[in-house]
């Protein structure tokens, strides 16, 4: 009898599209990070903290690094915070995080950049918004100083347009041209095209002007998933620049989260998208690194990057009454995110482990065989044994009131043990 596979057409394995764009560099010290190209997509944040306060903000960066963001932009707004950003950035490098800073300049950028040579050389990429750079004949000489000073200090850019803030005479324009069309355009479309416009104008603009092309980043943030979805896949297609994602004032908790990852996801399967940003909203008493931690989480989901090794817990149900799995589950988690500034130079690899955490004998012994190491709890009813997998052999079992903490030590010691040799072999 045939067999049924011979008959089938193997099932295509979906894998992000390849994009290829430019590659910019951004560059502190001995840490360059390449954006675009085929490089990863890379993770960045902002800071929340007055720049002014240079040692608060220092901390706040360094925080952000430490849970995986790879750039970190801070607001200059004022000549005090144009002055404060060579001291935030002596602080960081006493510290030993070489972490590249971005200046986030709007209406004045072009007088910080010129009055303060010393914040222009700290930093080492400038977000410069098209709509807030000037007015009239003042717009293209105010940001040709914004470009001049990135040029001479070899500085990445973005040209970051919003829809909240976009330029208006440009605006105008395309409304009052699309007025006299034989079919005129809906007034979102029209937005759409402003937006595009704004970016990529821009950045032919910065180019005749001196600035390496490829050193220049784009981004048209929106609020709504599908406009932002919209405007990237258009935008993509209008240039070859490295693109940075992100919905704009995403929203707090679940909701920005939520968006974030549909509106990112989509477009980051598509290939499109070089560094994102989830614009998290903290709920009160949150710390500024979840919107970090979001991100790196869509990035991994996708498989486009591993951070942090995975754990999988199952949901839980009429079989697990007791609340032990969803404890140890938490417990392991967050034991390995907070290893990991230390585990990611001493252990190379170890952020692609898998671990899992299961509450009952259903899916726990498969899962915990398919994962590097799995502990499988009992679910109600069962015998009180914890059945322990280590690379898919069942390794021991867990009995007692201390297994949380037994299986914690397997954790680390099979760390040390599988990723602790690779750290020592020779280069």
């Amino acid at each position: 009898m045939q067999d049924f596979l011979s008959t089938q057409q193997p099932i295509a394995i979906a894998s992000p599209l390849p994009r290829k764009s430019r590659q910019a560099r951004v560059v502190w010290r001995n840490n360059v990070v390449t954006v675009g190209g085929y490089a990863p997509v890379r993770v960045q944040s902002m800071t929340n903290t007055d720049t002014v306060d240079a040692v608060e903000t220092a901390i706040q960066v360094r925080q952000l690094a430490q849970a995986g963001s790879e750039m970190v932009r801070i607001t200059v707004n004022t000549p005090e915070a144009a002055a404060a950003v060579p001291y935030i950035r002596e602080q960081l490098d006493r510290m030993g995080e070489y972490v590249p800073l971005v200046g986030d300049f709007h209406y004045n950028g072009h007088r910080l950049l010129t009055e303060y040579p010393a914040c222009a050389e700290a930093l080492s990429k400038y977000r410069i918004n098209p709509g807030n750079v000037g007015k009239g004949e003042k717009k293209d000489k105010q940001f040709g100083q914004m470009i001049e000073a990135a040029a001479r200090y070899d500085k990445a850019v973005r040209i970051g347009v919003n829809w909240g803030s976009l330029d208006q005479e440009l605006m105008a324009r395309l409304m009052d041209e699309n007025s006299r069309r034989a079919q005129p355009w809906d007034t979102r479309q029209v937005m759409f095209e402003a937006l595009i416009s704004s970016a990529v104008d821009s950045a032919r603009l910065a180019e005749s002007m001196g600035l390496n092309g490829d050193n220049i980043i784009l981004s048209c943030k929106v609020s709504g998933v599908q406009d932002l979805i919209s405007v990237y896949r258009a935008l993509a297609q209008r240039c070859d620049y490295a693109l940075h994602l992100g919905l704009t004032e995403a929203g707090m908790g679940t909701k920005g989260t939520v968006a974030s990852a549909a509106a990112l996801s989509v477009l980051l399967q598509e290939g499109i998208g070089d560094t994102i940003r989830v614009s998290l909203t903290p709920q009160p008493g949150e710390a500024r690194t979840q919107e970090v931690v979001v991100a790196s989480e869509i990035l991994q989901a996708l498989g486009l990057r591993v951070f942090v090794p995975s754990v999988t817990a199952c949901p839980g149900c009429g079989r697990t009454t007791s609340t032990t799995f969803q404890e140890l589950a938490k417990r392991i988690d967050d034991y390995l995110r907070g290893q990991m500034p230390l585990w990611r130079m001493k252990y190379p690899g170890v952020e692609a482990m898998k671990v899992a955490v299961m509450g009952c004998i259903v899916n726990g012994p498969g899962e915990s065989k398919h994962a590097n190491i799995g502990i499988s709890l009992p679910g109600t009813g069962e015998a009180p044994a914890a059945p322990v997998y280590i690379d898919g052999e069942k390794a021991l079992t867990l009995r007692g009131e201390r297994i949380a903490e037994e299986f914690q030590t397997l954790v680390e010691d099979y760390v040390a043990r599988t990723y602790g040799t690779t750290a020592a072999a020779p280069a």
